[in-house]
């Protein structure tokens, strides 16, 4: 299978109502091509699920800048003041969630498992309309998983068949992310045949992704 396809197919994957995942921390890591293509096509009504919003000239916030967002399901969004005005608005709506709540979600998302369970947010906004728990005596908040229909990723260096190679600090939400959703497009900086990563280098398996953007050829 040729993995393999152009930025214009990559967007047109994207349709309007979808929930989308993005990876990045603070534009690091960001598939920014893409992004910079969604926001060309002008897909709507989208619901992001990202670390953070980005900054109004930077990674995802591009795109909420652009009103493309419904809902958006984040840890932070104070970067971008253009979050903070479409919530104070209510033309969006935000959630906010911490940080580590929001990445177990999404792990909880791609490894098929029921929710994860956090003392984290007991007492205070974060409870309301939710589920507890009580283990061993203790109560715990049920966070249920987060999915999307499609994840746009960021990658440093991937090979033909999708495996990935992360630099750093961009791998943050980006391994996660590949795995719960229903379409897997990676940007990758480079492109390399099958064989050339060292399996030990590969910190998200080819299996997870549908699709790859070569974004060094561009």
């Amino acid at each position: 299978m040729n993995k393999i396809i152009s930025l214009q197919e990559a967007v047109n994957l994207v349709k309007d109502g979808d929930v989308l995942m993005v990876g990045g921390f603070l534009a690091v890591g960001s598939p920014n091509r893409l992004i910079d293509a969604l926001v060309e096509k002008g897909v709507k009504d989208l619901t992001l699920i990202c670390n953070d919003s980005g900054f109004v000239d930077k990674g995802v916030g591009k795109m909420v800048v652009n009103k493309q967002f419904k809902k958006i399901i984040a840890s932070h969004v104070g970067t971008n003041k253009e979050t903070g005005r479409q919530m104070l608005e209510g033309e969006t709506e935000v959630v906010l969630v911490p940080q580590g709540t929001l990445i177990e979600q999404v792990r909880a998302g791609g490894h098929g498992l029921g929710g994860v369970l956090t003392a984290t947010g007991l007492g205070t906004e974060v409870e309301k309309g939710k589920d507890k728990v009580v283990v061993d005596g203790k109560e715990y908040l049920l966070e249920k998983p987060l999915r999307a229909n499609v994840a746009i990723i960021f990658g440093n260096m991937v090979d033909k068949y999708g495996n990935i190679h992360y630099l750093g600090s961009t791998r943050n939400f980006n391994n996660m992310m590949a795995a719960a959703a229903d379409v897997t497009i990676v940007e990758a900086n480079q492109v390399v045949e099958i064989g050339e990563l060292d399996p030990n280098s590969v910190h998200t398996p080819g299996v997870f992704v549908n699709y790859i953007v070569d974004g060094g050829a561009l």
